[in-house]
């Protein structure tokens, strides 16, 4: 049941609509919490009352205070309020403060150590790239989804902030490399909302006990919402422009099914296409992937394949051959949308710029509602789908 009532909950936190001062997040809460919000996702169902939102809201906590899941809400078209608007990163249909809510964007680890990773099947947009020391990252990015546990919460790198401009969002981090630390955040301060627990801005971070240090940092969507609020950044996207998304195909118009293989040196991304759900179930070497904050299956309803150039860059952290990654210029890319593959062309002209997709005549590419998965390789990986 608190799945179900979890996003009137987060609407406590939209940070334009209370405002912010002293206040007890009980005391909010009985404000607010009669007047119910869903998310339009799919794969999934939504019914809720207000009356249970005031009854589960009387106790609140930061684990228990997140609300929707990529995954957990489906409206058919005639019970969709007239008044939801597409959401600015993934298209889903949501109410208008929760469409255009701040982007949240937290970086996350992918040791092998550090699985599974809370928090993914929320997310509006998750990056995955190479990483120095053979290993690879994420970097999820919430708007009108939240999650009760993000993590674990690991450091910035620059090619991961260029992405971060492109929706001038919050950036979660413990700390990063020296260029993205002295140069990039610096000099590109206009165009994102800095949250660095490795310099001083340690709000919305905590660490648990199940998991040793440094793999053991964690936060969740409430304090994030909160402490951006605290330090007075703004609630809501800051108009910059957005991809082009599209409603489904008809279920007799899917492939019957895809199967996609991605290596990276952590392990082989798996994506299962399901054409009842019109979404790929995402497989992590061999192993269906859940989300520890809420229990559920992890899915994708675009896989983004950008072929990119991965260098080295022993100079500008003296001991560390750190990853330069080109993301940045164009290149090649396959989309994996409703069963089917697409080649393309990514497309990002400056750092702040928004990365785009082209098929072979120039015109962009839709992408249907909901979770975008961007799983960036060097140029030259082995990709197969079938």
């Amino acid at each position: 049941m608190i799945e179900r009532i979890r996003p009137a909950i987060a609407r406590l936190w939209t940070g334009h609509r209370v405002p912010v001062i002293a206040v007890s997040v009980v005391a909010v809460v009985a404000i607010v919490a009669a007047s119910l919000l869903l998310v339009v996702r799919p794969g999934g169902t939504a019914q809720a009352t207000a009356s249970a939102a005031l009854s589960a809201a009387a106790s609140p906590s930061p684990s228990d205070s997140a609300a929707a899941s990529s995954n957990d809400f489906n409206l058919s078209p005639s019970t969709i309020p007239a008044d939801w608007v597409a959401s600015d990163l993934d298209g889903v249909l949501a109410p208008t403060d929760l469409a255009h809510r701040l982007p949240m964007a937290v970086m996350i680890s992918d040791n092998t150590i550090d699985r599974p990773q809370s928090g993914m099947s929320s997310a509006s947009i998750v990056y995955q790239a190479p990483m120095e020391g053979g290993e690879d990252r994420y970097m999820m990015v919430f708007q009108e989804g939240t999650a009760s546990d993000i993590g674990p919460v690991r450091s910035a790198r620059p090619f991961f902030a260029y992405w971060v401009f492109e929706y001038k969002a919050m950036y979660a981090h413990d700390g990063g490399d020296p260029k993205v630390i002295g140069t990039v955040i610096p000099t590109m301060a206009n165009y994102f909302y800095n949250m660095d627990t490795g310099y001083g801005a340690s709000c919305p971070f905590h660490r648990i006990t199940s998991r040793s240090a440094p793999h053991n940092e964690y936060t969740n969507s409430t304090v994030l919402i909160g402490c951006a609020a605290k330090v007075k950044y703004p609630a809501t996207y800051q108009n910059l422009p957005t991809r082009t998304f599209r409603d489904d195909t008809p279920l007799a118009q899917r492939p019957a099914s895809q199967v996609i293989s991605i290596p990276y040196h952590t392990g082989t991304i798996g994506y299962q296409y399901d054409p009842a759900t019109n979404s790929y179930l995402r497989i992590v070497d061999g192993k269906n992937q859940i989300d520890p904050a809420n229990s559920k299956q992890v899915y994708a309803r675009n896989v983004v394949v950008m072929y990119q150039t991965v260098t080295l860059d022993p100079t500008t952290d003296k001991g560390y051959n750190r990853i330069l990654l080109g993301n940045v210029g164009s290149g090649k890319a396959t989309l994996f949308i409703e069963g089917k593959a697409i080649d393309a062309t990514w497309k990002k002209t400056t750092n702040t710029s928004l990365t785009r997709f082209y098929d072979s005549s120039g015109a962009e590419i839709p992408l249907v509602r909901g979770e975008i998965f961007m799983q960036s390789v060097a140029v030259g990986t082995a990709v197969t789908a079938k």
